[in-house]
């Protein structure tokens, strides 16, 4: 097997493992037993627990930029990109929450351990973000004096809707029905009608 498709193997075994058992009940002999290989073919690429763990954030992370990234590419309107973005990051970040069962609660309290692994993460998505926002002002779509900072801004208020979206604390629990709230607020920040143009 190839190493990168062993590593893999021992990183989805430890996420399904911590997934049902937790972070505190899952020990290193057990991911290895699981994944049907030695303790010290595990030690070869993880030095501890906590390595696989932040390797399980990141996979988790790097399947949410999958995602956005296929976004991205779509044909449809820059405003309808950022909409997409916006929902696709959201709905991700929910759904591997749920996934990963008992490792919701670590995640949740080892908040700046995550915080540490997202930072790739977070520096892509704010470029993915310029790359939409800059397709929008070369249509004539978006009106944004300065991309890079609407970019960080967006990423960061969306980065503060994660919880209360997981835990469904919106006036409404249908996406469908906060889609047009989304729609407006982006046109109305980005678009060329918008009242704050001179951003």
């Amino acid at each position: 097997m190839a190493v990168s498709k062993t590593r893999e193997l021992l990183v989805d075994v430890a996420r399904q493992l911590f997934a049902k058992n937790g972070f505190e009940n899952t020990s290193m002999n057990d991911i290895a037993v699981i994944a049907n290989k030695g303790r010290r073919t595990l030690y070869t690429y993880f030095n501890s627990k906590d390595e696989i763990y932040l390797a399980v954030i990141q996979s988790e992370l790097e399947r949410l930029y999958g995602r956005m990234e296929e976004v991205a590419r779509k044909n449809i309107s820059p405003e309808e990109k950022m909409v997409q973005l916006i929902f696709s990051h959201l709905e991700i970040c929910k759904e591997a929450v749920y996934r990963n069962g008992n490792l919701r609660a670590e995640f949740f309290r080892d908040i700046w351990k995550v915080e540490a692994v997202r930072k790739t993460f977070d520096k892509n998505e704010i470029n993915l973000f310029r790359r939409v926002m800059n397709e929008g002002v070369d249509k004539g779509i978006f009106d944004i004096r300065n991309v890079r900072l609407m970019a960080e801004i967006a990423h960061y208020c969306l980065k503060g809707c994660e919880v209360p979206y997981i835990y469904g604390r919106y006036a409404v629990q249908n996406p469908e029905e906060l889609c047009p709230y989304v729609r407006r607020m982006v046109m109305r920040q980005l678009g060329k009608n918008s009242s704050y143009n001179s951003i």
